[in-house]
């Protein structure tokens, strides 16, 4: 299914937000792979994972429950649980 415009101006800048708080190297947005499993294939942890949830929840306005940390296993489903938190909250 094609994407929007903005939804891929956000995988683009949840990424930047992921490789600046893990501080990837030799990765950039634009080669990040949004179906990258970052927890088997990156090796992030839960205290990775939480800081960047913190990150998003502010740069996003939304509250991203801890429950639903396992969701958010590569950079699309994070970005796709960021448009479902923001139509449901209007």
């Amino acid at each position: 299914m094609p994407q929007s415009k903005d939804f891929k101006g956000m995988i683009q800048h949840v990424a930047e937000i992921i490789i600046d708080e893990l501080k990837l190297e030799d990765v950039t947005p634009d080669t990040f792979d949004p179906d990258l499993d970052l927890v088997d294939e990156l090796g992030i942890d839960s205290m990775d994972l939480a800081t960047i949830a913190l990150v998003l929840q502010d740069e996003y306005k939304i509250v991203i429950d801890e429950d639903d940390y396992p969701k958010l296993k590569t950079l699309r489903l994070i970005c796709e649980y960021i448009e479902e938190k923001q139509a449901t909250k209007h």
